[in-house]
């Protein structure tokens, strides 16, 4: 069981697929701080100063020590706006890798080799146009 699991670590896909995740989670830190600090600031000011991440929707306020209970739809604005960024930036990814593909497949094929019987026909034709 170690040995078959040993195999399917050592995969390529497997170790691609470990990669992509560790990084698409750095990428989306990266995309939640531009969110929350570079575009909702602006948009809060366009929109009177509001904090998106402060509104809530609040159900029961907090009394006596306990806690109040809120919906907070601004954080889930928030959230809303960071995935539509990271969706866009993917595609936009995808797209290009996909272009790049088919300049690949369009690209014209070398010609394959002859095969030994037809490079010994070649000969055999260029000795006959040499005789005579």
């Amino acid at each position: 069981m170690l040995k078959e699991f040993r195999e399917f670590i050592a995969r390529g896909n497997v170790i691609d697929l470990a990669v992509g995740v560790i990084i698409g989670g750095a990428f989306g830190a990266i995309v939640k701080s531009l969110t929350d600090q570079v575009i909702m600031p602006p948009i809060g000011l366009l929109t009177g100063g509001v904090d998106f991440a402060a509104l809530k929707w609040v159900l029961k306020p907090a009394l006596a020590g306990k806690p109040e209970v809120a919906i907070g739809y601004g954080a889930f604005i928030n959230t809303v706006i960071t995935f539509l960024i990271i969706s866009v930036v993917i595609f936009l990814l995808v797209k290009a890798i996909n272009s790049l593909r088919r300049e690949e497949a369009a690209a014209p094929a070398a010609p394959p080799a002859p095969t030994p019987t037809e490079a010994l026909l070649g000969e055999i034709r260029d000795l006959l146009k040499a005789r005579g």
